[in-house]
Formats: C-alpha cells, sequence, structure tokens
C-alpha cells in the first residue's frame, strides 16, 4: 500500500489504486484529450477565475479516462507545478506560473480549485503540488544540493506552495528531485512544514525513481532499508519507484521494519493518509453520494472543453511591442506571409495531452481570412543535400512509414527530393532533418541505424537530434545528439551504405560535403515581399534544449531564427513577430527594429484560432508576462544559486535594465488610471487595506487591462524588494467607461522572515503603494505606514544558529547538520557567514559547535565589519573525523567599543559551523 500501484485487498474490498496522473495542462499520456495552453501561458492570463475553470475541465475529463479503466486512470493528479520560476534557463520553465511566488500561489489555488471540485467533501481529483522543494535545476538535479537560506524559504518558496494546500484544494505534495539545505528533499523534515498548513490529512508522494535515489545517486544512506525507513519518517506516503514492480519498495520497508528502523505504527500512518484521499474519491461509498461519479468519457474533447482551450489560448497571448502594425486589417491585409519554422505546425510538449485536432498559425490566420484573402507560407528552412566524396548523396525512403537512410547507389531512390533534406536550427547547435521524401523526420532507429519515419521530435530520449561539426576542407561530420548520451557517437556509412551511428570519433565518422540545394531564409524573403503583412513566427520544440533534465545555455533567439526575423522585417515593414515558445527569449534586435512583437506559450490545439483573433483584431490582447524577460544571459546568476535575495534575481531584486519586465503587457487601446481611494493609511500588522483604483478605457475599443498593485517598504532591517505584487484583477473595460478595482493589501502578507527571532515579523515601516499595468509601469502612488515591530539590535549571547546569518559568502552553503534534522553552514578558506546590527557590548569570549571531517586544523575567525575587517579572535577547531561529529571550540574575544556593529564569522579552512555565540564575562 506504499508503492504507486498499490494492490487489491479483496477482503477488505479495496479495488487497485494508482496515484499520479499527468495533468498539467489538460490531461496527458492517456491518449487523446483537450490541450490547454502550457502553465506558464496560463500564468500570463493573470486570470485565476479562467484557470480555475480550466483546472475544472481537466478534472472532468481525467473522470472520464477514469470512467474507461479504473485501475489504470488513477484520479490523484500530479500537478500543477508550484515551483517558482526564478531562472528562464530552466529546463522545465513550461511547467510553472511564474516567477513571482504570490501570483503562483494564485494560479496554484485557482488550478486545483478546479481540479478537486466544488464539493465540500468528495474530491473530483486529488491534486499534488509539484516539486517540494527548491527545485529549479535539470543539470545532475538529482546530485545537487541547492542553498535555500530561511528568508528565501519563507518568502519565496512557501508562499508559492501554502496557499494551496492552506485552501484545501491541494491534497498534497511531491517531494523534489533535488537536495536541498545539504539532505534529499525526500527525507527533509521540511515535509512537515507542509503538514502544518491544513487540518486535512495530507498526502505526500515521491517523485519517480526517487525513493531509489537516496541510497543510490544521492548516496544518502548505504542501504534501501535506510533510505526508505528515513523518508517513511520524513513524511513520504507513497514511493513511486521502479515503474509497476513494487518490490524494491516492500522489500526495503520489510526490511526497516525487521531491523527495528521504523515501527507498524509508521506504515499505518501513511497508509491511512493515502486511504484518507482514497475515501474522499468517492472510492468506498455508494456511487450514489459521489457527485462525480456519473462523469463518462463522453466529456473528453467536449465543444465546451474546445471552447474553454481557445478563450485560455487567446487570454494569454501577450503583445509586447506594437508600433501600429496591429491590428491586421483583414480589408487591406487580404495577403499574408506566414513565414518560420512554427509558422504551419503545432508542438506538444512532454506532458502535454494528445490534441484531437491542431490548429496552426497559418491554418487560424487562413480561415479568418475565408475566400477573401490568401495565405502563403515558408518555413525558413534551408534545404540541404550530403554527399560523400565520391559524390554518393544520401537518400531517403518515399515510403508513409519511412526507410533507413542511405547513400546514392546503395539501394537509396534516385532524385533530388529523395536527396533533399531540410535543416532545422533550435539552438546550442542543435538541428533536427526532415527529409522531403517523405516529410517525415530523421531519428536513430533499429540497429542504431537513422530512419526518416518520425512525425514530429518526441520520447523521453527525443531520438531525432544532430549536430554537424566541421572537419576540414569544407566537409562536415554528422553527430547524432539524443538525450540517451550513451548513443552519442557519429554517423558512418556501413556496407550496405546505411547511415548508422557508432563512430567514436569525427575521424572515424563519414564525412560529406553540405550543399545547400535552397536557402530557408532567402524563401521567406521572397514569400514575405509581395505579401501585404508578414508574420514570422519563431520560437523553440519543447522537447530540444530546456526540457526536463535539460537546461537551457542561452536565452537568445536561435541564430538561424534571428537572422530570419531580420531578413524578414527588413523584407516586409509591416511585419509582426511571433514568439512562440516555452520561456522567456532575448529578442532586443526585434524589439528595436520589428513594428510589433507577440509572445505566445505553446498554447494547445486552438492556438492558431487565438493567435488570428489577436492578429486582426477580434480579440483584444491583454496577456501579461509572468516572468522577467532579461537582455540577455549575461543578466543571470550562476544558475545553482536559488537564492533570489542574494543573487538580486527576478523583479522583486534585479535592479538591471529588462527587455520586458515582469507584468508587461500592452493593449490596443489605452487606460487610464484615476487616484486611488485607500480606506485606511495606517493599519497595525493585522490590518488590511482595502484600495479601489478608477481605471477608464480611453480608446475606441473594448478590452481587459490587468492592474497590478506592488508594494515598497521604505525602511527595514534586512534588504527588502524593490517591489513586490500584493493583488492584482484582470478586468474588462468597454471604451470610454469607467471601471472602479477594488484591490486588497493585507499587513500581514508585508511581513519577511526575521532571522534574529525566527519568526514571521511586520516591520514598523511606511509602505509606497504602487499601481499600474506591470512592474515598470506604475501609474498611481499612495502611502501607508504599518504599526508593526521594531527589531532591536541582534543579541548573539544566546545560542545562536549559524544558518539564521543576515549575509553569506558564494562559497558557503547551507548543509545538514545531521542525516535527520538541523542545518549547518559549511565553508572552505575565506568563506564567511555575517550578522548584521549585533549588540557587542562587554563581549569577552567566542564558543561554537563545529565539525572537520579533513585532518589538521582550522579555525572561524571573529571580525568586525567585513570579512577582512578587525580581528576580534580565532577559534581553532580541530578534526573530528566527521562531517556529522560535532566538538565545542572556544575563544577569547578582544573588547569591542560602541554598541552596534555586524559581525563576519570567517573561515580559515574547510569546517562546518551548527551553532554560536558571544560570551560575557
Amino acid at each position: 500500500m506504499l508503492h504507486q500501484y498499490q494492490p487489491a485487498v479483496p477482503r477488505l474490498d479495496i479495488a487497485e489504486f494508482r496515484t499520479g496522473t499527468e495533468a498539467l495542462h489538460g490531461v496527458a499520456w492517456l491518449g487523446e484529450a483537450t490541450v490547454f495552453p502550457q502553465s506558464v501561458g496560463l500564468g500570463a492570463t493573470w486570470d485565476t477565475d479562467l484557470v480555475k475553470r480550466v483546472g475544472d475541465a481537466t478534472g472532468t475529463e481525467m473522470r472520464g479516462f477514469h470512467a474507461q479503466d479504473p485501475a489504470a486512470h488513477g484520479l490523484n493528479v500530479w500537478a500543477p507545478v508550484a515551483d517558482p520560476l526564478r531562472d528562464p534557463r530552466w529546463g522545465r520553465n513550461e511547467e510553472g506560473y511564474s516567477e513571482d511566488p504570490a501570483l503562483v500561489g494564485a494560479m496554484a489555488t485557482a488550478y486545483t480549485g478546479g481540479l478537486r471540485g466544488g464539493d465540500d467533501f468528495y474530491l473530483k481529483t486529488a491534486p499534488t503540488l509539484k516539486h517540494f522543494a527548491g527545485y529549479n535545476i535539470e543539470e545532475k538535479r538529482d546530485r545537487i544540493s541547492v542553498t535555500v537560506p530561511p528568508r528565501a524559504l519563507h518568502e519565496y518558496v512557501y508562499p508559492a506552495f501554502r496557499p494551496a494546500v492552506e485552501a484545501g484544494n491541494a491534497t498534497g505534495v511531491m517531494a523534489a528531485y533535488n537536495m536541498i539545505n545539504g539532505r534529499p528533499a525526500h527525507v527533509s523534515p521540511l515535509l512537515e512544514d507542509v503538514r502544518s498548513w491544513s487540518d486535512t490529512p495530507t498526502m505526500i508522494v515521491s517523485d519517480a525513481y526517487g525513493p531509489s535515489n537516496v541510497a543510490g545517486s544521492q548516496d544518502y544512506y548505504e542501504t534501501h532499508a535506510q533510505s526508505h525507513a528515513a523518508m517513511l519518517k520524513a513524511g513520504i506516503d507513497s514511493y513511486t519507484d521502479q515503474g509497476t514492480d513494487s518490490s524494491l519498495t516492500v522489500d526495503a520497508v520489510g526490511s526497516a521494519l525487521e531491523q527495528g528502523l521504523i515501527t507498524e505504527a509508521d506504515i499505518d500512518r501513511a497508509v491511512g493518509r493515502s486511504l484518507s484521499v482514497r475515501f474522499r474519491l468517492g472510492e468506498f461509498d455508494p456511487d450514489a453520494r459521489n457527485p462525480y461519479d456519473d462523469i463518462t468519457a463522453e466529456v473528453i474533447d467536449s465543444p465546451e472543453h474546445r471552447e474553454l482551450t481557445r478563450e485560455a489560448a487567446t487570454e494569454q497571448m501577450t503583445l509586447l511591442k506594437n508600433d501600429g502594425a496591429l491590428p491586421l486589417d483583414p480589408e487591406r491585409d487580404k495577403d499574408v506571409a506566414v513565414v518560420g519554422p512554427l509558422s504551419d505546425t503545432l508542438y506538444e510538449d512532454w506532458y502535454s495531452g494528445t490534441m484531437p485536432y491542431e490548429v496552426t498559425p497559418a491554418g487560424g490566420i487562413a480561415d479568418r481570412l475565408g475566400d477573401a484573402g490568401s495565405v502563403a507560407t515558408a518555413e525558413g528552412a534551408d534545404r540541404v543535400r550530403l554527399t560523400t566524396p565520391d559524390g554518393d548523396a544520401v537518400t531517403a525512403s518515399s515510403a508513409d512509414g519511412g526507410g533507413v537512410l542511405r547513400v546514392d547507389g546503395s539501394g537509396g531512390e534516385e532524385g533530388a527530393d529523395a536527396q533533399a533534406i531540410s535543416v532545422f536550427e533550435w539552438g546550442e547547435g542543435v538541428v533536427t532533418l526532415r527529409t522531403e521524401a517523405n516529410g517525415r523526420v530523421v531519428g536513430l532507429g533499429e540497429g542504431n541505424r537513422l530512419y526518416n519515419d518520425q512525425e514530429q521530435p518526441n520520447g523521453w530520449f527525443v531520438q531525432q537530434l544532430f549536430r554537424f561539426e566541421e572537419v576540414g576542407e569544407g566537409r562536415v561530420a554528422l553527430k547524432y545528439d539524443g538525450y540517451d548520451e550513451w548513443n552519442r557517437k557519429y554517423v558512418s556509412i556501413g556496407e550496405d551504405g546505411a547511415l548508422t551511428v557508432d563512430a567514436d570519433t569525427p575521424e572515424q565518422a563519414a564525412h560529406f560535403e553540405l550543399e545547400t540545394l535552397s536557402s530557408g531564409t532567402d524563401e521567406a524573403v521572397r514569400t514575405a515581399s509581395g505579401a501585404d503583412a508578414a508574420v514570422v513566427v519563431v520560437g523553440n520544440m519543447p522537447f530540444i534544449n530546456a526540457r526536463e533534465t535539460d537546461d537551457r545555455e542561452d536565452i537568445a533567439l536561435p541564430k538561424a531564427q534571428r537572422e530570419l526575423v531580420r531578413a524578414v522585417t527588413e523584407a516586409n515593414p509591416n511585419t509582426v513577430v511571433v514568439l512562440e515558445s516555452s520561456y522567456p527569449q532575448a529578442v532586443p534586435w526585434a524589439q528595436r527594429n520589428a513594428p510589433a512583437v507577440l509572445w505566445t506559450s505553446h498554447a494547445g490545439q486552438e492556438t492558431g484560432n487565438a493567435l488570428a483573433s489577436v492578429l486582426f483584431g477580434d480579440a483584444n490582447p491583454a496577456g501579461r508576462l509572468p516572468q522577467t524577460w532579461y537582455r540577455s544571459v549575461d543578466d543571470l546568476p550562476d544558475m545553482s544559486n536559488y537564492d533570489v535575495i542574494d543573487s538580486g534575481h527576478t523583479y522583486q531584486y534585479f535592479r538591471g535594465d529588462p527587455l520586458y519586465a515582469f507584468g508587461h503587457g500592452l493593449s490596443y487601446t489605452d487606460f487610464e488610471y484615476g487616484k486611488p481611494d485607500l480606506d485606511h493609511r495606517r493599519v497595525g500588522e493585522d490590518g488590511t487595506v482595502t484600495v479601489r483604483v478608477p481605471v477608464t478605457n480611453t480608446g475606441d475599443r473594448d478590452g481587459d487591462e490587468v492592474v497590478q498593485l506592488y508594494t515598497s517598504q521604505n525602511r527595514s532591517r534586512v534588504e527588502q524588494p524593490v517591489k513586490e505584487l500584493r493583488d492584482f484583477e484582470r478586468v474588462h473595460v468597454e471604451a470610454g467607461e469607467t471601471v472602479t478595482v477594488r484591490l486588497e493589501i493585507y499587513a500581514a502578507d508585508l511581513a519577511f522572515w526575521d532571522v534574529t527571532s525566527g519568526s514571521m515579523v511586520v516591520e514598523r515601516a511606511s509602505h509606497d503603494v504602487l499601481v499600474g499595468s506591470s512592474s515598470a509601469d506604475i501609474r498611481r502612488t499612495a502611502r501607508i505606514k504599518v504599526d508593526g515591530e521594531r527589531i532591536p539590535p541582534r543579541d548573539l549571547t544566546g545560542r545562536i544558529r549559524a544558518a539564521d546569518f543576515d549575509g553569506y559568502s558564494a562559497g558557503a552553503e547551507l548543509v545538514d547538520e545531521s542525516k535527520a534534522k538541523g542545518t549547518a553552514v559549511a565553508g572552505s578558506a575565506g568563506d564567511w557567514i555575517s550578522f548584521e546590527d549585533a549588540d557587542l557590548r562587554r563581549l569577552a569570549s567566542f564558543t561554537a559547535r563545529t565539525a572537520r571531517a579533513q585532518e589538521g586544523a582550522a579555525g572561524v575567525e571573529v571580525r568586525l565589519g567585513s570579512p577582512d575587517g578587525r580581528l576580534l579572535g580565532t577559534a581553532e577547531v580541530p578534526s573530528t573525523g566527521d562531517k556529522y561529529t560535532y566538538t565545542e571550540v572556544a575563544a577569547d574575544l578582544e573588547r569591542v567599543g560602541g554598541k552596534h556593529r555586524d559581525v563576519y564569522l570567517v573561515f580559515t579552512a574547510d569546517l562546518r559551523l551548527s551553532t554560536f555565540s558571544l560570551d560575557k564575562p
């Protein structure tokens, strides 16, 4: 009963049960279903009511699939992703809602509210939030440990996860793959914090193969029995491991029980939490009691859901720039060129359902124009021929099912089409190849040979990826570059002429001359130059360069796409650039030169219709960016630095000039903001300020405005955000009309984690109230005063947790004090942690609890003002032989004049510091 696939218990009339069905933006992996915009697109709607309706439709379709096969199509859904999108390079950016935890929390609460249904007790589905906690890196994701200091944890991570659990909408969370503060998330004591957010039993599940990792790749415990016992005690209720084979889980838990590492009560507690969810799903009650039991498969891809996904796709369209090119005029712009690699295709992502039909950008525009206009397309991909030094060409089968690629003269087919290959560049040197003989994508197949048999890049290993590498004399080698890294070899030509991936080096590979038969950019320019308007659709393919297991190296648009955008824009002055992507992309040239730029996520089956309605003004765009779009990767920190306060990132702490600000998005009309009316100008720490703002549509088109309210604290003991989102509302305002928008500021939301007291604290301070159309477009301001606490100077005379520092060096990291609990600070020579505004009167000595696994001695220096400031004393740290073995060290301190100073503890060599105190005589 602890494994993902719970067996039936006939004597108790308990049926089989499976945790974990993917339902991120529609039901995934079960066949054709309504596909809604990616989560990052739903985040761009800033419309919680819409997102709740999308969740409700997804839950309804999940019930429809469940009716088909209750055992296989489980109602515990693993959605949504509540990890804040702190870094746009994250491979799974498409799965999250926003970089702002408040917006994430609101969207996650809305989506899970729809998924769970409206009954007070019974659940339509049981939503599980992913991935708790500190997950935002794919590179070595199961081995990396992210340092998440207390402030980042309580101010950035928890606000994203907590609201949906607290509201009773999410029935649990999934533990993350990564280690957090030196300890696998699957055994983290932080899991108990999740349970404190709700009075309803919470079911916590592992991620796939996460249980094996704890004693495997993470090497945290020596045996699975030890690791499974630790997970059970930490709060894991369901082990997702080894697919349908539960033997590892059963054996490990059984062994842990025999060894006395756990008790039957520990097992009963976890099983009880799982059963509580199953009870609420109605499994053990008569059908008549369950309000969702009569849902059948007829609801899947219903007309109502098709209409809803079109509405969602339209609402998330975000206009980034418009110099008057939009909206297009169907009376004037009758002949439209739709060009680019994404112009006439739609892509699914790994957690997408299967689209029942597809309306591409070109198809949607053609349908909108009808017989009164025309659409011409060009993909912008170069068409090439590969030939050997002997002049033999690579040829492809024209059969619908494809065949093995060969060189001419070895069984291949004759003719230009058989030799033509279209090359699509996706950045970082990665390309996909499509043979024009049958229009199929080339991939690795049986016998490690290359076949032209795929419709699109697909699968977990994405075996349709390649690179061209120059080998001299104008020739190239072709390297296979799928995610099955063990197969990453070069292409050779077998004795039968078949292209085979088996060469270890470029020298051993086949060498080809790469002849360009036609230029994709030239073709796109010819198509666009004579058109009334050009729409160039560029972006990403969700299975390539930024997906689960793969982070992006850069945020720039791929080079070939940049060149395409530039060439088409220069060829047609009425060009609209459409970025269809799963993440922010740096497009500074387009922002400077293109007449209009519009962003959409991969928005599902109705993408083309939604895009056309916005381009032609049938719908007024009102999407707003849920992330900061930086100008280049140079604006980003080391990706492993999860602490946005320390790194200075997301709109809350970034002081640079972004390409597009958080919350940015334009409209075809204009909105004027009136003076905000505040019902209170001064409140206590539990008070509420209601802000009413009149918003007038001064244009001639009806439209939606997303009114955003931020605050900025004017004085604080700690570094505060530049500004922080507190409330928002998407409102419809008819042309010439005024709508008064009501927004709330809860003083409790102004709290931050005070490391001196170990609690959330609302400071006594004034706050600027900023109301506007984006984080950078503030239209009106006001000021409130909050009667909160005044934090006194820091008292370091007690037992202070080293992890409760105010600042730290780049090399200092949070680690596990012991395997079970506690957090310490680890550092090497020169690393430091700081404690600000400390009361140093009459202090005479320093004591600390330290560990050092290495041989030889180290030391902790106590300095004033800076890491190289005045030295007050040094405590020598001996070797303890193990990183978990601690000893107490001490040193006398020089007396300090004055009262409040910043204290720096500087490490002289590798060591761990758990606690310390500065003592009086």
